[in-house]
């Protein structure tokens, strides 16, 4: 029985120190980036910019749901489709009210769903299903519908946006895929009717197509644009994004990612990292939208940051391609940061105002303009490689896996892992182990001598 106490007080600290802290850690992280509360009231807003419709293009809707929707699966396939200029492409949800993307970016559908159905008098020409978290079902039950209402339609899914296309029970039946987690995460399970495909960067059956994780879904996009407008085009925008990996696009067939050790970094990041980076991104008018996708879907979703849109603006932010966005922190209330970024390759001409105004508010950290020097590169090469010097090699590898970005050509420079979130279990476990055996010592083993003592006594 000591025996059995003694093991159980040994397991029971270890699970309490090391297990209770790092899934607090880990819960916390996961929640900041997928339900990022805003800290600061929302301004009064006077109107949305909506791009010009015209009848005689294809219509292009973009999905945008509550409580969020990840970042890059909406914004990069929403740029890609306008670059063409052959699209009217608009950002719709079930209302219009403030919408959240992950890592805290806000914006304003251009339409809700019944005022875009009013408008085309029909379905949209296609349909965008980015990655939407169902864990409400109030929340997921428009968004489903309306897919559901329009599924005759061409259906384009993004990474994880291939569960929720799953969810309405369009995949029944049909080869699909999704991204590489959700097959070790079983998530697939709940759609056993669907054969998933882990090989492939994006599928096509019929009017469907779906695809792998994040990058993957820029192979997808440009599939469907070189299906409907031509191969010139999908190659003229591939360009234009300095995207290496276009072979994709005529043969998706991949070597699968697996979760296996390499997940530990980023676990251990989310759990771990207690001293995360703050970084502010300056918003301003015509900013790439892609270029600042890449800020979210890099430091933020590393597990090693928080990012803050800043803003001396009132009314949204109007993006190169007519998105809206709300900033959340002005620059007189923005809170204590680390770095600042401004991103874009035409940052330094387009927010040359912003940034004067930032310098001139009194705040010491001096704004990086991360992709200056990259107009030939790919919109994630320099984000990458700076969260490699900022944080690890490892934490900025596993952010390409994460992506399925396969590109060969970055150069990571920084120290090999992070101190600090593989530091802090260790400490934890020695802590847990020193706090077992003051009680064994203090408790367990001084009861057992103290009954010895007794017995010999008598």
């Amino acid at each position: 029985m000591k025996l059995l106490l003694r093991v159980f007080v040994y397991v029971l600290t270890f699970v309490i120190f090391f297990g209770g802290i790092g899934a607090y850690g880990y819960i916390r992280s996961n929640q900041e980036y997928w339900k990022p509360a805003r800290q600061t009231p929302m301004p009064a807003l006077q109107g949305v910019s909506v791009p010009e419709h015209n009848p005689k293009k294809p219509t292009v809707a973009v999905l945008l749901s509550n409580p969020t929707t990840e970042v890059f699966d909406f914004m990069v396939p929403y740029e890609m489709f306008a670059m063409t200029e052959s699209y009217n492409v608009y950002a719709v949800a079930p209302d219009k009210n403030v919408k959240t993307l992950t890592g805290g970016l806000d914006l304003m559908p251009h339409y809700s769903f019944d005022e875009l159905d009013r408008l085309l008098g029909k379905s949209p020409d296609l349909i965008v299903i980015p990655a939407m978290p169902m864990v409400d079902e109030a929340k997921v039950k428009p968004v489903r519908e309306w897919i559901q209402k329009h599924a005759d339609t061409k259906l384009l899914s993004i990474c994880a946006g291939g569960l929720n296309l799953a969810d309405t029970g369009l995949l029944k039946g049909k080869e699909a895929t999704t991204d590489w987690k959700s097959f070790d995460y079983h998530e697939i399970n709940k759609y056993p009717e669907t054969t998933w495909r882990r090989d492939m960067r994006y599928v096509t059956n019929r009017n469907i197509v779906a695809s792998a994780a994040l990058t993957s879904g820029i192979d997808a996009v440009l599939y469907v644009i070189s299906q409907q407008i031509g191969e010139p085009m999908a190659e003229k925008i591939a360009k234009e994004m300095n995207y290496p990996s276009y072979d994709f696009v005529k043969n998706p067939k991949i070597d699968p990612y697996y979760v296996d050790r390499t997940e530990l970094t980023f676990t251990f990041n989310n759990a771990f990292q207690w001293n995360k980076k703050s970084l502010g991104v300056l918003l301003y008018n015509e900013m790439d939208d892609g270029a600042l996708t890449t800020i979210f879907d890099t430091y933020a979703a590393s597990g090693t940051s928080k990012v803050y849109t800043i803003s001396d603006a009132k009314q949204p932010i109007v993006t190169k391609y007519h998105l809206n966005l709300i900033t959340r922190y002005q620059m007189s209330n923005a809170p204590r940061l680390d770095r600042m970024f401004v991103s874009g390759v035409e940052a330094k001409t387009l927010a040359a105002e912003e940034v004067k105004e930032w310098n001139a508010s009194g705040n010491n950290v001096v704004p990086e303009f991360i992709h200056s020097g990259s107009s030939e590169r790919f919109m994630f090469d320099a984000p990458l490689e700076d969260l490699a010097k900022q944080e690890d090699v490892l934490t900025a590898k596993y952010g390409a896996k994460r992506l399925e970005y396969r590109a060969t050509n970055l150069n990571y420079k920084g120290k090999p892992f992070s101190y600090e979130a593989f530091g802090i279990p260790v400490m934890l476990i020695l802590a847990a182990w020193f706090t077992a055996l003051f009680i064994d010592k203090r408790f367990i083993r001084k009861v057992k001598k103290g009954r010895q003592s007794i017995a010999h006594s008598n």
